[in-house]
């Protein structure tokens, strides 16, 4: 499935402009390399084939210095040469990485887009299909609080060209789009007088459905789940990404079931977690069904508190949530932090996102969770799967494929852009990191990723998440019981995989960089490893 706002292949709208922040160049490597006349400095810097200066020469010359911060006058050509030795430094793949001259690149985005890998998967993906890059100022909105621009629906596209299909997967509480009486299942019709079905004016469309302009208002024609249709306006404003959400308990006829819906791995996401384990072990859950279909990732320390918030300190103990690995450059020392390399435990207390660090975290001590899953469960998420996987808690699977992300990076600013390449793999306590073709439930039709026990199931729109009639909800209580799968999947909202990945010409697409946070595993400073 296509999912709008989890876009990774559009990079038009990379910012490629100035005002980088940090510390000055460091030339006390003595490599000067291709830096010529001191590197760093505004003068002239020469590339030469194959010959890399220590990234730090170049770091924050600026071709757009911001004031009042230590940025550096320097050029566009300063700026890629930063790119190129950083990306020779830390890039988990640098030896697949063509060097061509930075000079036949008219812009620095233009440049950064070709510093990956072209090699493909076993299912034939792009092995990096998470290289990117957004504004610092965006990102460090979008990673504390999950602020972005918007009306609060998570629109999902079923089918990218005509005749579309758009529908709302959910929307955040208390914003425009729920204040407005959208629910899940509500496909939208028309946006702004333009057919959303079959217009090829694919501008005006993107224009509507994901704005650029705090305070423009669209109007959209939509049918809701029971075939009402109506007309709503909504206005683009700022939108809080409420992460945890729909927590609840479950009573069956065996027992008392947890559900919760889990969208990012932010900032605010640990505090709510907590809360959240809280609340169902005050309840006397025997089970949980972690709802992670449309998390995409984040903060990989969140991965692992939950992890053990889940298993609990019995199966956990002295068990490694995730061992990261960097280039065979840094084969024992983190190459950002410059701290030996330590592999990440289960997180039992809390790290200081938004609950209180060092505080001991609750916990369920669960031998099994029921994960539901689509192509947008990515990364962190997945490093979820994955860690408990590692100390042989039962994870089953319901629904589809996840999108194969066993890698991570520190995100990495520099003339006010903020650089998204991956710099480490993740492995379990087993030593498993497998997976860029993602988990599948073993039962799939045609079976590409990790097989994980489970049921393989479509999306279902028909009913709104954490219904127990809801098809993967449904599925994970009917497994529970009985180890069986349903006999059909919601087929009708099943389009094919790779959509994502082959849109073009009149297709629409979120050409808006937030997916770089929210599909991918994120280490941050100073705390890094040690979260």
């Amino acid at each position: 499935m296509l999912y709008l706002r989890k876009s990774s292949v559009a990079l038009a709208l990379m910012l490629t402009l100035g005002a980088c922040s940090g510390g000055g160049g460091d030339a006390s490597s003595g490599d000067t390399g291709s830096g010529g006349n001191n590197g760093g400095s505004s003068g002239d810097i020469t590339w030469v084939q194959g010959t890399f200066a220590n990234a730090g020469i170049y770091k924050n010359f600026c071709a757009n210095p911001r004031s009042g911060t230590s940025d550096k006058t320097g050029t566009a050509l300063h700026e890629k040469m930063w790119l190129r030795s950083w990306t020779n430094e830390t890039y988990l793949w640098y030896s697949e990485v063509p060097d061509n001259n930075p000079n036949n690149y008219a812009t620095v985005a233009d440049y950064f887009s070709q510093l990956k890998t072209t090699q493909k998967t076993a299912s034939g993906a792009d092995k990096d299909r998470f290289h990117g890059s957004m504004s610092t100022e965006e990102w460090e909105a979008l990673s504390n609080s999950g602020e972005s621009l918007g009306y609060g629906v998570e629109f999902q596209l079923l089918k990218a060209s005509p005749p579309r299909q758009i529908v709302a997967a959910y929307t955040e509480p208390g914003s425009q789009a729920a204040n407005a009486g959208i629910l899940r299942g509500a496909e939208f019709l028309e946006a702004n007088g333009v057919d959303v079905v079959y217009s090829n004016d694919v501008d005006a469309l993107n224009a509507a459905f994901f704005p650029t302009e705090k305070g423009k208002a669209s109007t959209f024609k939509i049918r809701d789940v029971n075939g009402t249709e109506r007309t709503v306006s909504l206005t683009a404003n700022t939108v809080t990404q409420v992460p945890v959400q729909n927590v609840k308990t479950l009573t069956t006829p065996s027992g008392k079931v947890g559900y919760l819906q889990f969208n990012s791995h932010i900032a605010t996401a640990e505090g709510a977690l907590v809360s959240a384990i809280d609340t169902l072990k005050a309840q006397g859950v025997t089970d949980l069904v972690l709802d992670v279909r449309y998390n995409g990732g984040g903060l990989l320390a969140i991965a692992s508190q939950l992890g053990y918030m889940i298993a609990g300190p019995g199966r956990t103990s002295n068990k490694i949530f995730e061992n990261t690995t960097f280039n065979d450059k840094h084969t024992s020392t983190n190459p950002v932090t410059g701290q030996a390399l330590v592999p990440m435990p289960f997180i039992n207390t809390g790290v200081g996102f938004s609950y209180t660090q060092g505080q001991a975290l609750p916990y369920l001590g669960l031998g099994r969770v029921f994960v539901l899953t689509t192509s947008a469960t990515c990364s962190a998420s997945e490093a979820i799967i994955n860690g408990l996987r590692g100390i042989d808690l039962d994870v089953v699977q319901i629904g589809n494929r996840t999108c194969g992300k066993p890698y991570g990076f520190y995100p990495t600013d520099n003339c006010g852009t903020t650089y998204f390449s991956i710099q480490f793999r993740g492995e379990n306590h087993k030593g498993f990191g497998d997976y860029a073709d993602g988990f599948e439930p073993r039962n799939a039709p045609v079976l590409s990723g990790e097989p994980v026990n489970g049921c393989n199931l479509a999306d279902d729109f028909t009913h709104q998440l954490g219904d127990p009639a809801e098809a993967m909800l449904a599925a994970a209580l009917q497994y529970r019981i009985d180890g069986s799968c349903p006999s059909a999947a919601v087929a009708q909202f099943a389009p094919p995989r790779g959509t994502q990945e082959s849109v073009e010409g009149d297709a629409l697409s979120d050409e808006r960089q937030q997916t770089l946070f929210r599909n991918n595993r994120v280490l941050t400073l100073p705390q890094g490893n040690s979260q």
